[in-house]
Parts: structure tokens; sequence; C-alpha cells
């Protein structure tokens, strides 16, 4: 608690407003409107309760919690009348996190839909209403889930790293983690300056990295307006060892000639430019299936 005070101080310090995720849509993602700070939680942990909700009620910071509705009740996690008590603040909302938080990336497209069903269900009897907002066990996810959450929810988040802006895909929403290992000072006051490093197109369309497809045709399109693409670097951990990306540019067009395939269970690509002193940033986390 005493790091995340910290960190809620650097945000109002450095005149940047909590973005309240009742009015989370695509109008705020221009950048030419003035960044904001959007606070995410996962799990609906007890701790989160006991610890956070208290500092965060009192000052009225909004923030998104997202619930996965099978662990809810069990030692640990946070009760119903717990979330319903978060979610009669106007400054908080609930979203949708699964009902099982399980590895759904490795069950079949039938259970994935089962599990989804299942939680909303659970969500309309304690709530009254199903979350629009949903968030990836894990960050991870396959074209297939992906497809299916876009026409059953308004925007989803991932778990690699970003700004967002009008480009990104509303489904495969960037994040920034900030926990005990990534919650350094820092890197907070570094990540929270970053910019969007905006694209046209990234390839491959397909997050679930096979045997056959790993590692990955990377390829990002950038905007002919995009200048400085020779000052970007990107650090890529394929065999389990981040190093700086061998990356190619020509006609707006990044590619990487990776050294080896990813090693399970997930591969990530991290990219940064400094754009006439404004650092651009944006993460791809690739889910590894050994098969």
């Amino acid at each position: 608690m005493d790091i995340f005070k910290k960190h809620i101080d650097i945000i109002k310090n450095s005149n940047y407003n909590f973005h309240d995720p009742h009015k989370f849509n695509e109008q705020f993602f221009n950048p030419k409107l003035n960044k904001e700070i959007l606070i995410t939680i996962d799990d609906a942990f007890e701790s989160f309760y006991l610890e956070a909700w208290p500092y965060l009620k009192e000052n009225k910071i909004p923030f998104i919690l997202f619930v996965s509705t099978d662990p809810v009740g069990k030692r640990g996690y946070m009760t119903w009348d717990q979330i319903r008590e978060v979610e009669d603040e106007n400054f908080a909302m609930i979203g949708h996190h699964s009902h099982s938080h399980e590895y759904l990336i490795d069950e079949t497209e039938k259970l994935f839909i089962k599990d989804i069903k299942k939680a909303n269900n659970i969500f309309l009897q304690e709530l009254g209403f199903v979350p629009k907002l949903f968030s990836y066990p894990f960050g991870e996810y396959s074209k297939f889930m992906r497809d299916y959450i876009s026409k059953n929810f308004e925007f989803a988040f991932g778990q690699h790293s970003g700004v967002i802006d009008l480009n990104k895909d509303k489904f495969e929403l960037p994040r920034f983690p900030i926990n005990e290992k990534y919650g350094e000072l820092k890197r907070f006051k570094s990540i929270i300056s970053y910019y969007p490093l905006e694209y046209k197109k990234l390839l491959p369309l397909e997050k679930k990295l096979t045997k056959k497809t790993n590692p990955p045709k990377f390829k990002v399109e950038f905007f002919e307006e995009q200048k400085n693409l020779k000052n970007i670097n990107c650090y890529s951990n394929e065999a389990n060892k981040w190093e700086r990306s061998k990356t190619n540019i020509n006609n707006q067009v990044l590619t990487i000639e990776f050294r080896a395939p990813f090693k399970p269970r997930r591969g990530r690509i991290n990219c940064s430019l400094n754009d006439n002193g404004k650092w651009r940033w944006f993460g791809i986390q690739f889910p590894i299936d050994d098969n």
C-alpha cells in the first residue's frame, strides 16, 4: 500500500487525470486529448478489499475491478456482498474476467464459450447485469477467443504493455502490469510518461503460437506520419532470453528476424521509439502452445 499510494501521488503530481471507466469509449483514445490514467485491478482478491478499497473509496479514485465468478467467496477472495459494495460507488466499475480464471487458451472453443456463459449467468444473478468490459485471464487469447469476445463485449484488455490510442484493436487493448515485481517507482514514472506508438497493422493476427508458427512472421506497418523510425528499439524473449531484437525497417514496415522460437509459456516483444524527445511504446504477448 505504501508503494501504491506513492504511485497515486506521482499521477497527481504529473497533472494527469484518472479516467472514469463509465466514460470508457473510443472518443477518449484520441491522442489530441490530454492523457488520462485508467486503473484496473484483476481477480478481486480479499486483500484488495481490505487494503486498497478503503483508500480508493476515501479518495474517490476511479478504477475497474475485473472479477472471475468462480473464486468469489472462497478463501482469499472477495464476497458478492463486497463486490456489490464496490459496484454501488459511481467511480468504480465491475468488469468480466471469466468464470474459472483457468488457462482458457488451452481449452477447447466449446469449453471457452461455456465458461464465459456460466460467468454471464452468475453476474446476472448476483449483480443484475453482465459487465461489458472484459479482461483475458493471464492476458492470453487466441484469435477465436478475441473474435468471440468482440461479439459479446464492448472492449477487452490483455496484459501486453502499451498505451491505448485510436488505432489499437478494441479487443486487444494493452495495459502496463504493476505489481510487487514491476511496481518500482522509477519504472512507474517512466511508463506513465510514455506516448502510444501507433501502427496501421500488426501481424500475425493469431497470437497463439504453435510449433508450426513459432517463431511468428512478425510485421508492423506504421503510418506515413510516423517519423524517426530509425530510432526504434525492440527487445524480445525468444529462447527465454531477453535481448535486443534484430529489426528491419523498410517503407514504414518493421519486421524482426528472431534468434529462435519462443519458449512456453509466453513470448513477448516490446518496442520503444524516441520520437523527438517523446518516448513511444508498444508491446505484444504471444501465448505458446507446445503441440
